[in-house]
């Protein structure tokens, strides 16, 4: 399981990519693993506001359907619009393929997501509670 240690993470596993007062965001490899073969991406419109922790896309797999949260509060800025036609590419490259990107209004709340390291141990205790 890959983690960069260039992002911040969700224990609702989205990571975020910050360049700037935008933040890029998409599922963890580990959460993509957890989903299976992805099929469709929901998501959220330019221009829409979510506070943090909101519903802000939806990734379908052949196993189910799980909801995106806003890990931050903001507004969309744009969508990868890759994913409308090649969903599945969430499964092959995770850390490459975000879902939408978010001009965040609170750059303290970055201090609240996890490190690498934090998100690993949150991963294996997530595990630890499912065996």
């Amino acid at each position: 399981m890959e983690i960069p240690k260039d992002r911040k993470y969700a224990k609702t596993h989205e990571w975020v990519r910050v360049e700037g007062e935008v933040a890029y965001v998409g599922i963890s490899d580990y959460a993509q693993e957890e989903l299976g073969d992805i099929v469709y991406v929901e998501m959220p419109a330019p221009g829409d506001s979510y506070d943090k922790g909101e519903e802000a896309a939806t990734v379908e797999s052949v196993k189910a359907a799980s909801a995106i949260y806003a890990p931050l509060s903001g507004t969309v800025e744009s969508i990868n619009p890759e994913l409308e036609d090649t969903p599945e590419v969430i499964n092959q490259k995770p850390y490459e393929a975000h879902i939408f990107a978010l001009r965040f209004s609170d750059a303290s709340a970055l201090d609240e997501l996890l490190d690498a390291a934090d998100y690993e141990k949150h991963v294996e205790q997530e595990k630890a509670d499912h065996s």
